[in-house]
């Protein structure tokens, strides 16, 4: 019982980080749950179908979403605001359609025989991703993140392809979404397109809301409060979507910024403190001081 709770946490850091990514460049998405399960059937058909083991064909999912990713987010990431809100959305509706009918993927009836996916493999999976958001946040790529996020015409007279690096974090998070996706799918063995529906991209979106948008472990947070306090409080298990709103209204009114919502620790102390920066100061303005 334990594992299975660690397991479904774990898939929903993956998926809370999918979403993290995406807000790097500052865009929204709530196309999550279609590229998630893009990777799901993906993977699951290269397993069960082509008799591939779990880990390249999750790989291979991965790529497959990040490329479905780049297509469709070439026009969509040109739309700002509510507009890039419904365009990913759209794009949840039309994946979950497509799966409906695409016959030998099991259509409305679902896709099963996926088998492989423990807690081992999902806490590998985490332990990678994890790693590569480590990586990017002390690279000179979560330098360019931000100035995208912050002010995009400042950036393009930079020299930076501000649609470029949107499409870079929209296609990292769709490959993130899509790993989460395979470990689902062959950990639950059997899934249906309704399974990856809109309303599992408003779920992770709030992840990353109630947990911090500023840091990587924000979402880390908003994943494993809201994925295990409905499983070991048994009556909110029912009550889940009245709970996150009640969060989501708590969390705006408090800590508008979620429970985490500092900056990566390196960021935070490479920055001078005060009392140096006064000291220099007045070192700087005292007559007859050495240099």
């Amino acid at each position: 019982m334990i594992s299975d709770h660690l397991i479904i946490t774990g898939i929903n850091i993956l998926m809370a980080w999918s979403v993290y990514l995406v807000l790097l460049t500052g865009s929204l998405s709530f196309a999550q749950g279609a590229f998630m399960a893009v990777g799901c059937y993906a993977a699951g058909y290269l397993t069960t179908v082509l008799g591939m083991p779990l880990l390249p064909a999750t790989l291979i999912g991965a790529i497959v979403s990040a490329v479905f990713a780049v297509v469709l987010g070439y026009p969509a990431l040109r739309l700002k605001g509510i507009y890039l809100i419904l365009a990913t959305l759209g794009i949840t509706f039309c994946v979950r359609v497509l799966l409906e009918n695409l016959e030998f993927l099991g259509g409305i009836g679902g896709f099963g025989g996926m088998l492989g996916a423990d807690l081992p493999a999902v806490a590998i999976a985490v332990g990678c991703v994890a790693v590569l958001l480590v990586l990017i946040t002390i690279s000179p790529l979560q330098r360019i993140f931000d100035a995208v996020r912050e002010d995009e015409r400042v950036a393009a007279s930079l020299g930076i392809n501000v649609t470029g690096i949107r499409i870079l974090g929209f296609a990292l998070g769709a490959a993130v979404a899509a790993v989460a996706g395979s470990l689902y799918g062959h950990y639950m063995s059997f899934v249906r397109p309704e399974s990856f529906d809109v309303l599992l991209s408003i779920y992770v979106v709030l992840y990353v809301v109630l947990g911090g948008v500023n840091n990587m472990l924000g979402p880390v947070v908003g994943a494993v409060v809201m994925t295990l306090l409905p499983e070991y409080i048994r009556e909110l298990a029912d009550w889940r979507p009245t709970v996150f709103g009640l969060a989501v209204l708590i969390m705006l009114l408090f800590k508008p910024n979620g429970l985490l919502s500092f900056r990566a620790v390196t960021e935070r102390y490479r920055r001078p403190t005060k009392s140096a920066t006064s000291g220099s100061l007045e070192q700087q303005s005292t007559p007859g001081t050495a240099p």
